[in-house]
């Protein structure tokens, strides 16, 4: 009978292999973790499974507002933001206007006064908005009271 006889040092690097590529594991999750820790928090806006539930009540406001027909137009020319309105028909809106100019990561709001420059034309001063990109938050309220909420984007050169 033979007897095969090993060397005992030949596997003593395997098991080091396993401890390391766990350490690695281990390593990358951590990473990550700390990633997404410590970065953006993925909540957009407070209280999101209430306005979730009520959600059926803004689809409602929607349509309200597509039923009305109204539409606006926004532009930002040199400081000053212009708003023209009409109704279904093409027709020049008459009514008043209130809002603010919102800075979207910052949420820093730059209150409008709007003055009528023509029926369904406003104009607000914007000179105190910094370049960028703004979020103008306007309320229309048409000649019966009902109100038309505006948002857009606005960029600020």
């Amino acid at each position: 009978m033979s007897a095969t006889v090993t060397d005992p040092r030949r596997g003593r690097w395997i098991p080091w292999v396993f401890v390391g590529a766990f350490l690695v594991v281990v390593s990358v999750n951590a990473v990550l973790i700390w990633a997404s820790v410590s970065t953006f928090t993925g909540v957009t806006i407070g209280r999101a499974y209430e306005r979730g539930r009520g959600y059926d009540q803004v689809l409602a406001e929607a349509a309200r507002q597509d039923s009305l027909g109204w539409r606006a137009e926004l532009r930002l020319e040199s400081g000053v933001l212009r708003v023209t309105a009409r109704d279904r028909e093409g027709l020049a809106l008459p009514g008043r206007i209130e809002g603010v100019l919102r800075r979207p990561l910052e949420g820093v709001d730059l209150p409008l006064e709007f003055r009528a420059t023509a029926t369904g034309a406003w104009s607000a001063e914007t000179a105190a908005a910094q370049r960028g990109q703004w979020e103008a938050r306007l309320t229309l309220w048409g000649p019966g009271g009902e109100p038309l909420d505006i948002r857009q984007r606005l960029l600020v050169p």
